[in-house]
């Protein structure tokens, strides 16, 4: 793209969580990210990076678990060494993204960072990528910027941006100032929120100088901001599995909302710029019947190569990783999920509840199927 801020842009993608509303197609040792949700034949990570390759080049980090490393190589063989970070165990998005700031700012401080998750659908591509053109317009006058979605109903899943005033940035007409962070509301107020049009989801897309994302963090985590930066310090050296090891378990555990976002916006440091495109985190087994409309009049989506799969006056979404048959009779908006070790069956009404099955399972000790 035509853009010379894009030549201080570094791509971040962090790749974490399990996906646990997703389960038992989405696990520990293949999360969500990992998967093709939409039918498309490319994994979700992949998707990420193609619609960033155009903005970034070859610019793009990501950050994961170490179990990931091989299939992350695998999927994205234009990453280098350098640019793929693993997590020795799960500390929150704040100790990803503020690693992955102190590594480019130790190579350039005057890097914009862009960060991205690995399991988000968006299209149309263009539209996201020119939202993403103007934050960073936005994030080189030293903001820290989100990139907000249009709700589109009233969800009470998501996160929401209070939008303030608008800000007068050459090339970024929809900017605005962030006036606050919202937590996931209850249904009323999540009601008001989409009628007032004052609010935009949080889709956890942050665009940042890397150095005031530092400054942030250093002020608001402290412990946690030192030890990225002796992680840092390490990074391109010899002695960076070393320094990881005797750091990364000391890091506190905490969200970037939390450790940056929320309190950079109290500041008056962090702005937003409405993303006009079509958003979905594939949260749960009701966003993936949304992402993947039944096929034929049975009104009933079937996902899985080879799936056989009985529909009689009944609807709703089977994914099948087995050759079972499966017979669908008289029920509507059902979830199905088989797979060789593990059966869910509930409704997309319920869809969000799959994640309590999740930690009953662990607390059990029925570790063996996440």
């Amino acid at each position: 793209m035509n853009e010379p801020l894009l030549e201080r842009f570094h791509a971040v993608i962090p790749a974490g969580g399990t996906g646990t509303r997703l389960w038992p197609l989405s696990r520990a040792a293949a999360p969500k990210f990992l998967h093709d949700l939409t039918g498309s034949g490319t994994a979700l990570i992949r998707s990420t990076y193609d619609r960033l390759t155009p903005l970034a080049g070859n610019s793009i980090m990501v950050v994961t678990g170490r179990a990931h490393g091989a299939a992350v190589s695998a999927q994205l063989p234009a990453l280098t060494v350098g640019n793929l970070v693993l997590e020795p165990s799960p500390k929150d998005s704040a100790a990803a993204i503020g690693l992955a700031a102190a590594i480019l700012y130790r190579r350039d401080p005057d890097t914009i960072m862009g960060s991205f998750a690995a399991d988000q659908v968006i299209v149309p591509v263009e539209a996201f990528q020119q939202s993403v053109v103007e934050a960073v317009r936005i994030a080189a006058t030293d903001k820290i910027v989100t990139i907000g979605i249009t709700p589109t109903y009233p969800s009470t899943g998501f996160g929401y941006i209070r939008c303030g005033e608008p800000l007068d940035v050459e090339g970024a007409p929809n900017g605005r100032n962030v006036a606050e962070f919202v937590e996931k509301p209850e249904e009323e107020a999540a009601q008001q929120y989409l009628a007032s049009g004052q609010f935009l989801w949080n889709a956890g897309m942050f665009v940042a100088p890397v150095a005031l994302m530092l400054k942030h963090l250093r002020a608001n985590q402290p412990e946690l901001a030192a030890g990225v930066e002796k992680i840092a310090d390490a990074w391109d050296t010899e002695h960076r599995d070393h320094v990881i090891e005797e750091v990364w378990p000391t890091l506190p555990g905490i969200a970037i909302d939390y450790a940056v976002a929320e309190p950079a916006a109290a500041a008056g440091d962090v702005a937003v710029v409405p993303g006009d495109f079509t958003w979905d985190d594939v949260g749960d087994f009701a966003a993936l019947g949304r992402l993947n409309p039944a096929a034929d009049e049975t009104g009933t989506t079937v996902l899985g190569e080879g799936a056989r799969v009985y529909v009689d006056q009944a609807s709703g979404i089977v994914v099948s990783d087995t050759k079972r048959v499966i017979a669908l009779i008289g029920i509507d908006d059902v979830v199905v999920v088989d797979t060789p070790d593990a059966l869910l069956v509930t409704t997309k009404d319920h869809a969000q509840q799959v994640k309590g099955a999740v930690e009953a399972l662990k607390a059990h000790g029925e570790t063996d199927v996440l």
